[in-house]
């Protein structure tokens, strides 16, 4: 038990040094006290992070809890009730692997702490280890194995973190790489300042929605270039002012397979953003672009699906102004079970009622 109170003490410091780490970067905090003056949406946006925190430590705890439960059962279940030290490495890689350097020295000596708790009150455990014959012989053993546990969290956490930072430093320069494309391939402001919206609108609706981090960066990254193959359709058709003729939509319909060809020339990671480009005029009951319906079509793309039909409808076009935030969201709402998955529409509803999706005019 002290040892469990230890972690989970130690998981909610962590926390607290990444939130001073997030108010150097001048990030939004979580913070550990109930907030005064705010209202009930700010309220509510607070309620739903401080949970998601809550969350994301309790599985964190849970899998190390298990680790040694269940290495624990091994041990007294295994013939001659020895204690295999050596299995104790297994949590600490697995930590050092998810959660860092930090957290893999924890268990380490969280490892440490249970073995020699277990070797004090229990000493019979080690009765069958011809090394531990004698006293003296036995705390040697237990240290030098003690020390290279520690050594092991502390490799194995360091790996982990410098792998991590040069993902996040790939990560940002594909971001860019990505940005700079979009400005390069925007035929008309329209277009590009559309595409940076609806990239950021569909992160804010996966976030809400409970995507992982990696799915929301290709929600993000497939918004950017949604509309890439319209780099070949005609400027007639793009600012015509007028309602598109039958024929002409067909063509506009064909941006979606233009733009896959072209991402069809790149390898990954910008390959994994075509499925969504190709079905992300399709609906969920199946009347769009593509026959496609219902769980067929990939969340991405019906993330994506909402934010482009949000942003197109409050933002003006050649052929007619742009509607009011709330106009657009009624539209949503009724679009959920036939144009849009109820479940994506959910999700949008509580990144609108909370302020997500607005977006100053400074950073377009």
């Amino acid at each position: 038990m002290p040892i469990c109170s230890s972690y989970l003490l130690y998981v909610l410091n962590v926390r607290r040094v990444k939130m001073t780490e997030q108010a150097k970067n001048g990030e939004e905090l979580i913070l550990d006290t109930i907030p005064t003056g705010l209202t009930s949406n700010q309220f509510q946006r607070w309620k739903t992070k401080l949970m998601r925190q809550i969350i994301e430590a309790n599985k964190e705890l849970w899998m190390i809890l298990s680790m040694f439960s269940i290495i624990g059962i091994m041990n007294y279940l295994l013939t001659g009730q020895q204690m295999l030290l050596q299995l104790y490495v297994v949590p600490t890689i697995f930590s050092a692997y998810f959660f860092g350097r930090r957290h893999a020295v924890l268990t380490a000596v969280a490892s440490i702490l249970l073995v020699g708790l277990v070797l004090h009150f229990n000493s019979d455990l080690f009765k069958d280890m011809e090394q531990f014959n004698s006293a003296s012989g036995q705390w040697y053993e237990i240290m030098a194995w003690a020390g290279m546990l520690v050594i092991i969290a502390y490799s194995m956490g360091t790996l982990y973190e410098r792998q991590a930072l040069q993902m996040s430093e790939l990560q940002k320069t594909y971001r860019g790489l990505l940005v700079i494309l979009r400005h390069f391939i925007s035929k008309d402001k329209y277009t590009e300042n559309h595409c940076y919206r609806v990239s950021i609108y569909s992160a804010k609706i996966a976030t809400y929605l409970g995507l992982a981090p990696q799915q929301i960066e290709t929600v993000r990254a497939a918004a950017l270039l949604h509309d890439i193959g319209k780099i070949d359709i005609g400027r007639e058709i793009l600012y015509k002012a007028a309602q598109l003729t039958e024929e002409e939509r067909e063509t506009m319909k064909k941006h979606v397979e233009m733009g896959a060809d072209i991402l069809n020339l790149a390898e990954a990671p910008l390959g994994k953003i075509i499925p969504i480009i190709l079905a992300h005029h399709d609906k969920y009951d199946g009347s769009g672009y593509h026959p496609t319906s219902g769980k067929n079509i990939p969340i991405e793309a019906k993330v994506l699906s909402v934010a482009d039909v949000y942003d197109a409808l409050v933002s003006d076009r050649p052929y007619r102004k742009a509607i009011s935030p709330f106009e657009a969201k009624e539209i949503i709402v009724k679009g959920a079970g036939k144009d849009f998955d109820p479940r994506v529409v959910d999700a949008f509803i509580k990144a609108f009622k909370n302020g997500e999706m607005e977006i100053p005019d400074l950073m377009i």
